[in-house]
């Protein structure tokens, strides 16, 4: 598919995990791994790298969360050190695997959208 694409919200296409350029094509090929080509409108994703943005993202989010979820939880109940294990574990596991992903695609498709890349080159097409 070719011509003028649209500007789409890097917000909208990030959390749907789709291209930013046309909003249809899917970003990642795996779980995490961005594809190299968008498969409806071929721009290549090949140079796109999001770094450690996500990750970092997340931790903020998640952290506080938890931390502050265990203390009530420990104030309230004084539940068993084994229980917390079982609880904040699968807690931080869970909520950084559910929220990497848009994080992520939210980032390239900003990279996109201001086409930025390393040392002020573009990134994409």
């Amino acid at each position: 598919m070719a011509g003028p694409f649209p500007p789409l919200s890097p917000y909208s296409t990030g959390l749907m995990c789709r291209c930013p350029r046309c909003g249809v094509g899917r970003l990642f090929g795996g779980i995490l791994t961005i594809a190299v080509r968008c498969d409806h409108c071929d721009l290549d994703f090949s140079a796109s790298d999001s770094g450690d943005g996500p990750a970092v993202f997340v931790i903020f989010i998640i952290g506080p969360i938890v931390t502050g979820l265990a203390f009530w939880v420990e104030m309230a109940y004084t539940p068993p050190m084994w229980l917390h294990l079982a609880l904040w574990i699968p807690a931080i596991l869970g909520g950084s695997l559910l929220l990497l992903r848009p994080f992520k695609a939210i980032l390239v498709a900003l990279q996109y959208r201001h086409k930025a890349g390393e040392s002020g080159t573009p990134t994409f097409d």
